[in-house]
C-alpha cells in the first residue's frame, strides 16, 4: 500500500518496519548515519523533519510530517476496506 508521507511523495508501507520522531538525539545520529551511508530519503522538500520511517532494506525515509499523520493515513484506507466487506456480508 503506497501512502503520502508529504508533498507528493508516497512510500511503500509494506516495507515499513518503523515510524519513529527525530527529536531524540539517537535518532539524530541515526539519521546522520544513514545521510553519510547513502542510505537516507529526504522526503520533506526543505522542511524539518519530524519523523522517520524505517524500511526494510536499511534506508531511512525522513518527513516533515508527524507519526501520527502518516498513522491516520495508514489507518483511513485500511478502515474504508474493512467498511466496504462489511457492507457485503
Amino acid at each position: 500500500m503506497l501512502v503520502n508521507v508529504g508533498y507528493g511523495n508516497v512510500v511503500n508501507m509494506n516495507k515499513v518496519i518503523s515510524i519513529v520522531r527525530a527529536d531524540a538525539a539517537p535518532i539524530k545520529r541515526m539519521i546522520q548515519n544513514a545521510k553519510d551511508a547513502g542510505l537516507a530519503v529526504d522526503a520533506t522538500c526543505g522542511r524539518k523533519t519530524k519523523c522517520i520511517l524505517v524500511m526494510d532494506s536499511g534506508h531511512l525515509v525522513l518527513s516533515a510530517l508527524l507519526p501520527e499523520t502518516i498513522e491516520s493515513r495508514v489507518k483511513t484506507p485500511m478502515d474504508y476496506e474493512k467498511h466496504n466487506e462489511e457492507m457485503e456480508e
